[in-house]
């Protein structure tokens, strides 16, 4: 399973699981639209550090990084060659 579908899956489940996976747009903001609230943000970040096994908790993240299902993936690609 890729990176994007593990990250659709999760936001569908705990966000919008009125909306399939594969319907769910890999740029669609999350944030914006309201899928993801604040509290929902956090819950999304703690989330991606467990799965991951990125330090979240020690790094200095920005919304804009979970903006949306691309943006996650950017952030665990990215995160993960520095790691």
């Amino acid at each position: 399973m890729t990176i994007e579908v593990e990250i659709k899956q999760y936001v569908v489940a705990s966000f919008a699981p009125d909306v399939p996976p594969d319907q769910l747009p890999s740029d669609l903001d999350l944030l914006d639209n309201g899928v993801v609230d604040s509290l929902g943000l956090l819950r999304l970040i703690a989330w991606v550090g467990d799965k991951y096994d990125i330090p979240v908790d020690e790094m200095n993240i920005s919304p804009l990084q979970f903006s949306s299902v691309d943006s996650i993936q950017e952030f665990i690609l990215e995160t993960r060659s520095f790691v």
